[in-house]
């Protein structure tokens, strides 16, 4: 849709250019108003019931010797866009040709027809628009956008018309997106797997929280990612989010605002100018946020003297909220060469608040007794977060043939204080504890992201090409965690309860890839080569770590075979990586939560995932489009975790420690299955199904492994167009009972983790559902404006329930966040194409540019 818009746009300004200039050539070699320009042709574009067509483009073209290849090409002589009754008129038109005629409009298959002269006025009367069905990446789509883009090595999801989470956040987006799951605490996985997260194609500090979901074009889901992307992520794939851009002609933009059930306002504005060489684009939204959730733990530990049983009772509340701006500027410094600088600005404080009520009974043993005890927190957590981008994109005269060359810096810091008061009350009998412990954390913390990357494309034949590129990037964590303890009437530090932690680690990698197309089969095989090496340092005792990775060899090869009767089928193989993450390599005890210590493993080493994908494609009349998927990996050194038993330098109390180790091997597999239906003209329906199964062998570890478990995932997604510019979506998700995941504590920089359940062990996630709508009312002139009103988690079924057990312990886990949370929004968008605004009288180079640019990632 974007480019079809600039294309109109750049067609409106030729057509004044080419009224301002005197005879003879206009720059671009353009026919001006010579002796012989004389001719007139007018007419009317209707559609298939005989209405108007209005705001198409209609154009003239006429063939020329093109002097650099000495091959005849067409060349834009003037353009116009019809009134809103279709009806057009181009004159002072050239009575020599070769001239030809073409009309396009968005929903329609183009329209050409030969012009010639005499007559001087030409009449073409009603010209009949057929509706066009426009294969786009192997997706059959009418009209609008399509909601789903297939490419040999992505899937592209678009995102903007998602009605259920408009105000809301990334991780509104992201439960409608198939193949991806988020559960009640944010967590995201692809395939069952934790994904890597990109903006615009590079990677970010921000979590899915901290990004609005307004600010969205469309999500990248990148299951088996080829050699051109990092090899890093292991058995996960890439979620690539696509901020929006905007780079129409004149003026426009949107405004917003919203709020939901708890009082919770959110709004934003987006505005963008474009004139001369210059495109100008900003945003800026905010969220406030005021989330609930309740959970309890019922847990047996045998491996306790006494043994004992504890039942606990979580109630959380968190106030806050988050601001987000970004601003753009892409300058067409000459015909072929576009340079281009962004920046993305966050910023956001959080209020959490827990009470936590636990109970504790011996349940075997001479001495039994009752404990109650009641823990109160009060914490605040702040966090800044920055971005640049600088990028250059140079196109060389054969078509095709482009360098591009982009730096990217995100970085973020955060700081995170909390007060723990724990009270524990003695039994009627006057047995048990009877005191008051307070303790405080004062954390804080650093993370950035810098990349440095080159790519070439080479075309050899239009069917054939080469592609090239090398990176470097580099990933600074910092890590203050400081625990005190109320004695003697103050808080005192205690050490070694205490950590200060740093660390750096690089990737370098340079990879190459060959696409060929021979008929209707095509091939792209590439190698990445990487290495890779990683340094810390626990600063408070001046402890430091160091490993190097030497150079792997990463292959990918895709397949794509077309059949008859729009058919298409894809085969994938790829090798990737999974280096051990900050918190999994820090070394240091986090005992804040007694039922959830965790402790990283400083010798870690990478894990290997081997990927076999195959998909097959079908598209149907009438919009309607099939897409079944069988894959299967394996990975060897998986990173996992462990559960053992050590002394809590806090206390010097024995307790169970949450480690990770690398197991011997896992293997995941499984069928997916994608559907698009427009099934009437009101009515549209998507459809995605994942049936899957996953080992992971622990043979080594001395603790028995989990049994392999077959499980689905399936979600829905309804849409209903209805008269007076109403339109509905329902949606709707079903996770059937699965192994518990592979958690690698991706969490905050700093300060006590949420509670989860003890991943570690053996058991299962308990199935469950959810169902969101949205109702939307457009009004206004061109529906300039819009009314949401959207509801989240309708039952109260989004609950999450797990079972887990070791030779320690059994227990019983719930949580249920923010259910039936409802949210009102306002949308306004405005703009004008005005061409006033653009001086210049030839601006082709410039458009060409930015066209160019458009279509890049």
């Amino acid at each position: 849709m974007r480019k079809i818009y600039l294309f109109f746009m750049f067609v409106l300004f030729l057509a004044q250019a080419h009224a301002q200039a005197p005879g003879g050539k206009m720059p671009g070699g353009m026919a001006g108003k010579g002796p012989g320009n004389i001719g007139h042709v007018y007419g009317k574009l209707i559609d298939a019931e005989g209405k108007p067509v209005g705001y198409a483009s209609v154009i003239i073209l006429q063939g020329r010797m093109d002097t650099a290849t000495k091959k005849m090409k067409d060349v834009l002589v003037k353009g116009v866009l019809t009134k809103t009754n279709g009806e057009f008129s181009l004159d002072e038109l050239p009575l020599r040709g070769p001239l030809k005629l073409q009309a396009s409009g968005t929903g329609y298959k183009t329209f050409t027809k030969a012009v010639t002269f005499p007559p001087i006025e030409k009449d073409l009367g009603n010209i009949k628009m057929e509706s066009s069905t426009t294969q786009l990446q192997g997706v059959t789509v009418t009209g609008s956008k399509p909601l789903m883009q297939m490419d040999i090595d992505k899937k592209v999801f678009n995102v903007e018309k998602n009605l259920v989470s408009a105000g809301g956040t990334a991780l509104d987006v992201m439960k409608n997106v198939p193949s991806v799951n988020v559960d009640i605490d944010g967590n995201v996985t692809l395939r069952n797997s934790t994904p890597q997260l990109f903006i615009d194609g590079r990677p970010t500090t921000l979590t899915l929280e901290q990004i609005p979901a307004d600010a969205i074009e469309n999500v990248e889901v990148i299951t088996n990612p080829s050699a051109k992307y990092d090899a890093s992520g292991g058995n996960a794939g890439i979620l690539n989010i696509v901020l929006k851009k905007n780079r129409k002609t004149g003026y426009n933009g949107n405004v917003r605002a919203g709020v939901d059930k708890r009082g919770a306002l959110n709004g934003g504005v987006d505005f963008n100018v474009r004139q001369g060489k210059i495109n100008f684009a900003a945003s800026a939204m905010g969220n406030q946020m005021k989330s609930r959730t309740n959970g309890n733990t019922d847990r047996f530990n045998f491996g306790d003297d006494p043994a004992t049983r504890i039942q606990q009772e979580n109630s959380n509340r968190s106030n806050g909220g988050f601001a987000f701006g970004k601003v753009g500027v892409d300058w067409f410094a000459t015909n072929r060469t576009t340079l281009s600088i962004s920046g993305i600005k966050v910023h956001g404080q959080f209020k959490p608040e827990e009470n936590i009520t636990i109970n504790t009974d011996t349940i075997r043993g001479k001495d039994l007794f009752h404990q109650y005890s009641e823990r109160n927190s009060h914490s605040k957590m702040e966090f800044d977060a920055n971005g640049l981008v600088l990028g250059m994109k140079h196109l060389f005269p054969k078509e095709g043939e482009e360098l591009t060359v982009d730096a990217n810096y995100f970085g973020a810091k955060s700081n995170n204080n909390a007060d723990y008061v724990t009270k524990y009350v003695p039994n009627s009998n006057g047995i048990g504890l009877n005191r008051l412990d307070q303790q405080r954390i004062l954390g804080n913390g650093k993370i950035s992201f810098f990349t440095a990357q080159t790519d070439y494309v080479k075309p050899f034949t239009p069917k054939l090409k080469l592609e090239t590129g090398l990176r470097f990037s580099s990933r600074v964590t910092e890590s203050n965690f400081n625990n005190y303890f109320f004695q003697d009437g103050d808080y005192k530090l205690i050490p070694a309860a205490s950590n200060n932690f740093k660390n750096t680690d690089n990737v370098y990698a340079a990879y190459a890839s060959i696409t060929h197309n021979i008929n209707n089969f095509g091939y792209k095989v590439g190698l990445r080569a990487e290495s890779s090496d990683y340094s810390g340092e626990l600063i408070n005792v001046k402890q430091h770590f160091k490993n190097s990775y030497p150079i792997s060899l990463f292959p990918s090869i895709f397949l794509s075979q077309k059949l008859k009767h729009d058919q298409e089928l894809q085969l994938s193989y790829t090798r990737r990586i999974n280096r051990p993450n900050f918190f999994q390599l820090i070394p240091f005890t986090d005992s804040t939560d007694k039922l959830n210590i965790t402790k990283g493993n400083p010798g870690l080493i990478p894990e290997f995932t081997q990927s076999v994908e195959m998909s097959y494609l079908k598209t149907f009349k009438g919009n309607n489009t099939l897409m079944a998927t069988v894959y299967y990996k394996y990975t060897t050194d998986l990173i996992t975790r462990f559960l053992t038993k050590e002394t809590d330098p806090a206390t010097g109390s024995e307790l169970l420690v949450n480690t990770y180790i690398n197991a011997n091997s896992s293997y995941s597999t499984g069928a997916e299955i994608t559907s698009m239906n427009t099934l009437t003209k009101w009515w549209s329906l998507s459809t995605n199904v994942n049936l899957y199964n996953s080992k992971i062998n622990t043979a080594n570890t001395g603790q028995p492994s989990q049994d392999a478990m077959w499980a689905w995932f399936g979600k829905l997604n309804n849409t209903f167009k209805l008269p007076l510019n109403f339109e509905i979506q329902l949606s709707g998700l079903y996770q059937s009972k699965t192994n518990l995941p592979v958690n690698d504590n991706k969490g905050r920089q700093d300060g006590p983790p949420m509670q989860q359940s003890q991943n570690a062990s053996q058991g299962y996630i308990a199935s469950f559902y959810a169902v969101d709508a949205a109702i939307k009312k457009s009004f206004l002139k061109n529906n300039a404006a819009s009314v949401t009103l959207a509801f989240s988690d309708i039952f109260r079924s989004r609950k999450m329930d797990q079972y887990s057990e070791s030779p320690y312990f059994t227990q019983y886990y719930s949580r249920l966040r923010d259910p039936q949370m409802i949210r009102l929004n306002f949308a306004y968008r405005f703009g004008k194409v005005d061409m006033s605004l653009f001086k210049r009288k030839n601006m082709a180079g410039g458009m060409q540019g930015m066209q160019e640019v458009s279509g890049g990632q």
